[in-house]
């Protein structure tokens, strides 16, 4: 047996923040906190001045360094996988654009593909990269006035045959869907879905606020890119926005906090609205994350990068974002919004309880893949690690 101890000031664990003292790691997986040193056959990993945290969870970005989840390709995914623990990730879920229902299809067995792959290289302890614990379908069961950077040739009404096509290519591992309350087929994509374990979310939709309730009421959970892509929040004619402020106890928001696509006043109003256990924290990053500015792609669609703000070259759309999701959370806390740990839950913990992941990640817990962070007191990041194994440092 392989036994490790980390030696930190702070441990955001589980249910607790702890300080002073020693967490096990034995064959790749967490054991148990403890305040004294353990044995001389633990090889002893000294962080004295810093914070270990779980692992962080992004279940929604499309790409990175240049590659998209729509490039059909393990390749591209790998590199994607490779990159996300620089950002403190060591988990997160393939997300897909509005394109063709083959293409699609083809995207989700890439994924499956490669998370096979990864079920492999981990049984072996060899996994260097981040997880891919399923896939989003991030369209194409939207409407047009919200369409945001979704292709509009390929929008379409909600079908459960569709879905179940693309569960079939991705071997089951799709763990969420968004789509547009407004539609009619709605509500019974809603209640099929939700019963064969897809989390349903709303996005991209001009829907009214009783359209999304109705939604909500049928299962719907979760409130993709809040603000973003949705109608807002008016005193007379109250929106999907609204129904995310009203909803506090039984839905999630998904928030983007690079500073661009969301107000930090508005972050802090929807966190005031559901309490930092029900906000969770997104990159929703393109591929142009991790380069240079300049010209870049969304799916089909060309997108202009300046000062770190991705739009669409035709219309000017936020076309996602290239924020890795630590600085998002650093964001948060300079915001004044929260605390590090409740920072650090709301893009590793809320994440994976929202999108029905949280068995395997998202939490430092006793048998888990001992995937973590190490942070400074300032939540810069320090090392990434998978499976116990050291990926990446912040030389």
């Amino acid at each position: 047996m392989i036994k490790k101890a980390v030696h930190a000031k702070e441990f955001l664990l589980s249910n607790d923040v702890t300080r002073d003292g020693y967490l096990l790691i034995e064959d790749g997986a967490f054991a148990e906190w403890t305040a004294e040193k353990p044995s001389s056959d633990y090889e002893i990993i000294d962080c004295p001045d810093a914070l270990i945290a779980p692992g962080l969870v992004d279940t929604h970005i499309h790409g990175r360094v240049g590659c998209d989840v729509m490039d059909c390709d393990i390749s591209a995914l790998k590199q994607i996988s490779a990159d996300l623990p620089k950002q403190g990730v060591t988990s997160w879920l393939s997300t897909t654009l509005t394109e063709p229902t083959e293409r699609l299809s083809l995207a989700c067995a890439a994924a499956a593909d490669y998370r096979d792959e990864q079920t492999s290289q981990a049984s072996i302890g060899t996994l260097k990269e981040a997880r891919i614990e399923g896939v989003f379908l991030e369209g194409p069961f939207f409407t047009e006035k919200h369409k945001g950077a979704q292709n509009p040739d390929f929008l379409c009404p909600p079908s459960f045959e569709k879905l179940q096509t693309w569960q079939e290519a991705a071997r089951g591992i799709i763990k969420k869907i968004a789509i547009a309350p407004e539609y009619e087929e709605a509500l019974p994509f809603t209640q099929k879905a939700v019963d064969n374990g897809v989390v349903v979310g709303l996005a991209h939709t001009n829907a009214t606020a009783d359209e999304a309730l109705a939604c909500i009421d049928a299962g719907a959970s979760i409130f993709i890119h809040t603000y973003n892509g949705m109608s807002g929040h008016h005193h007379r004619v109250p929106g999907v926005v609204s129904a995310a402020l009203i909803t506090a106890d039984t839905t999630y928001g998904e928030l983007i906090c690079d500073g661009h696509h969301v107000h930090p006043l508005a972050a802090k109003i929807l966190l005031a609205a559901k309490g930092a256990q029900h906000i969770v924290l997104i990159s929703d990053c393109i591929r142009a994350g991790g380069l240079p500015d300049g010209p870049s792609k969304l799916g089909e669609l060309d997108v202009i990068v300046k000062d770190g703000e991705a739009r669409l070259a035709e219309g000017g759309s936020l076309a996602g974002s290239t924020i890795g999701l630590i600085q998002a959370v650093k964001n948060v806390v300079a915001w004044g919004m929260v605390d590090r740990f409740d920072a650090l839950r709301m893009a590793s913990t809320v994440p994976a309880a929202a999108n029905n992941i949280d068995t395997t990640c998202g939490s430092i817990a006793p048998g888990r893949a001992a995937d973590f962070i190490v942070l400074d007191k300032d939540l810069n990041l320090l090392h990434t690690y998978i499976a116990g194994e050291e990926v990446y440092e912040n030389a």
